[in-house]
């Protein structure tokens, strides 16, 4: 085994350059290098709202209660979602603090497995190469990269569907009754992450592919397997029997009609667009990726004829249509199918003939992180809104001088990429490295910098000074789990401090009070705001409210 392994190193190091980095692309290395950079940074950034400060803050109120059945955020039921993901945010939080390490850690082993699974499954049906290539494909696909490193449910969903999804191939391909119950823990463990659609997708791609096979009474067998729809109902019922006897019908309410039927009739939250969405924000998931993305579906045709590519297909278009139809669209919901595409375009990588058609798009965003203080800057002439205005400059701060030249550089070095005598699959994975180098340690960092900074600073004084916050026309749930309490809205009292935005501010300062009001934090969009008394008796007022 040794002398193997020192075999296949000394083949990749030998030959032209060219021949060892296209060997060294398809390496264990590389991929590993990959999936570094998808989740490289995760532990520092700042949490951002809503988000991950809705989950992480529920999950805070979690630990803080003992109620470890029902959500609540912000005192509040929180029917948005299921159980698990707090439930591992929790388990996390408890072995390594409550700080974004902990929080984030779930959706980051959760795309790691993700992409494992698929380089695994790939390795299966296909070959080692295709394998390997489609796990960097997946590791550095810009979307993939966000949501590994939030503390949300969605690496975790992504995790469950492509395991029920490549389950459900295999054991098509050769049935085994161990593959057939592991598809519905696949199901169950998808269906405690976030409902219905952990299950819906697998019921219907299975039901089209049987179908286009002739074999549809095989899938009714396959479906109606009950030692398996029994281990289906083991693993969801508990919880849910459970949550009824703490809280009665509300969380089936709340997340069954409301943020499953509702959202699909309506758009939730504005999250709203026009029945074509999906179809122009699939290649910037993918990115650097979207013209080989563009360039498999080209050959789409041919690829009907293979079992392989043709479940994939169904796969993606499958995600693509159901949520088109739906009134409210966000880019992750398209994650959903875009694991079995990927896989598609890695088998067939030699179909890429031309350099620029692809690589144009990935200069293009390059080009935009490069020119990100020009373009920030531009935005703030163009808005009189204050809480915009100090975000943009704040912006322009952050990414001008070392930062603005090394996103440069990265222009210069993708362009020598794409100069290369690789093939063009080679420079675009190349390409990916660079945009994931420039993403994790320049871009995201700055971005969420800008953005949650201030809250952060501001929740941890009140946390430091032990004051109790009160929000003003503001709602921001990282702010509550940094500070770590509970905020209120409502009168504040002498001795609380207001946290609010800085656009808010002098509205807040102009509103009649008893009491007095000095401005004791700001940093960027954030204000904090000590009540303070005029006087011993209403000191005592305040500590009488206390008391009641």
């Amino acid at each position: 085994m040794v002398l193997h392994r020192a075999a296949r190193a000394g083949r990749a190091l030998s030959g032209s350059p060219v021949d060892r980095v296209a060997r060294l692309l398809l390496s264990p290395g590389a991929l590993a290098l990959a999936m570094l950079l998808m989740v490289w940074g995760f532990w520092s950034a700042p949490l951002y709202d809503l988000d991950e400060g809705a989950f992480t803050e529920a999950t805070r109120e979690m630990m803080s209660s003992g109620n470890y059945v029902s959500i609540y955020l912000n005192g509040e039921p929180r029917h948005d979602k299921p159980i698990l993901i707090y439930w591992l945010q929790a388990a996390s939080a408890h072995l390594f603090g409550l700080n974004e390490f902990a929080l984030r850690l779930p959706s980051v082993l959760a795309a790691m497995g993700w992409v494992l699974a698929l380089v695994a499954f790939a390795r299966r049906h296909t070959d080692r190469d295709t394998a390997i290539l489609a796990g960097l494909l997946l590791s550095l696909s810009l979307y993939v990269g966000l949501i590994a490193r939030a503390a949300v449910a969605d690496a975790l969903l992504n995790l469950f569907l492509a395991l029920a999804m490549f389950d459900i191939y295999s054991y098509w391909k050769d049935p085994d009754r161990r593959l057939h119950l592991r598809i519905f823990l696949w199901l169950g463990l998808g269906f405690l992450t976030k409902g219905p659609v952990a299950v819906f997708f697998p019921f219907l791609v299975s039901g089209l592919f049987y179908a286009s096979e002739g074999t549809w009474r095989n899938w009714l067998r396959a479906v109606f397997y009950w030692p398996g729809v029994l281990l289906f109902l083991a693993i969801v019922l508990p919880w849910h029997v459970a949550v009824y006897l703490d809280s009665g019908w509300a969380f089936f309410e709340g997340f069954y009609l409301h943020h499953n039927l509702d959202r699909y009739e309506g758009a939730m939250e504005g999250h709203s667009g026009s029945f074509l969405y999906f179809f122009l924000v699939a290649p910037l998931l993918v990115m650097p990726f979207a013209g080989w993305l563009v360039a498999s579906l080209g050959r789409l045709k041919a690829s009907l004829s293979d079992p392989l590519d043709r479940y994939a297909w169904l796969w993606f278009f499958s995600v693509l249509l159901v949520f088109s139809f739906s009134a409210t669209k966000l880019p992750h919901y398209l994650l959903y199918g875009i694991t079995g595409v990927l896989l598609v375009m890695a088998r067939h990588r030699d179909v890429l003939r031309r350099t620029w058609p692809h690589f144009l798009p990935v200069i293009l965003l390059l080009s935009l992180f490069a020119a990100l203080p020009q373009v920030v800057a531009f935005a703030a002439t163009r808005t009189d809104r204050l809480y915009e205005r100090t975000l943009f400059e704040l912006g322009i701060q952050v990414f001008s001088g070392t930062p603005q030249y090394l996103l440069a550089a990265g222009v210069l070095v993708a362009l020598g990429i794409s100069l290369t005598r690789l093939a063009v699959w080679q420079k675009l994975v190349l390409a990916g490295f660079v945009q994931s180098v420039l993403i994790g340690f320049l871009v995201l960092p700055g971005v969420m910098g800008v953005l949650q900074d201030g809250p952060k600073a501001a929740a941890l004084l009140a946390r430091e000074r032990g004051k109790e916050l009160v929000f003003y026309r503001v709602y921001q749930p990282s702010v509550s789990l940094y500070s770590g309490q509970v905020i209120g809205r409502g009168e504040p009292r002498p001795g609380q401090w207001v946290y609010l935005r800085i656009d808010k501010l002098d509205d807040f300062m102009r509103r009649p009070s008893p009491y007095r009001k000095r401005v004791v934090f700001r940093q960027g969009p954030a204000v904090l705001v000590a009540i303070e008394a005029r006087n011993q008796q209403d000191e005592a007022d305040a500590a009488a409210s206390d008391d009641r």
